[in-house]
């Protein structure tokens, strides 16, 4: 069975959660004990997605697809370049 990887939302959310057990007078190895997860998940977690609202989050995902989108892009463009040159160098050969 595969091991269910939460979505950046939720890890907003658990971050937060620990947030406010520390506020509450809660040891931080306890709160994060709380939102089952292992120090150094929280840890990572915190490094990639602390201080972050939703709205942030929405727009790095955003980001995040376009950025994608245009690498393919440009590899496709790089590609189509190379054939074109290859034949064009093939054709001079003849």
């Amino acid at each position: 069975m595969a091991i269910k990887r939460p979505k950046p939302e939720e890890i907003v959310v658990k971050l937060r959660q620990v947030e406010v057990l520390m506020g509450q007078g809660m040891p931080r190895i306890d709160a994060i004990r709380q939102i089952s997860v292992t120090e150094q998940t929280y840890y990572r977690w915190k490094k990639k997605y602390g201080g972050m609202g939703t709205e942030q989050l929405k727009e790095l995902k955003r980001l995040q697809k376009e950025n994608e989108r245009l690498r393919r892009a440009v590899s496709d463009l790089t590609l189509d370049k190379l054939i074109l040159k290859e034949a064009a160098s093939g054709v001079m050969a003849v």
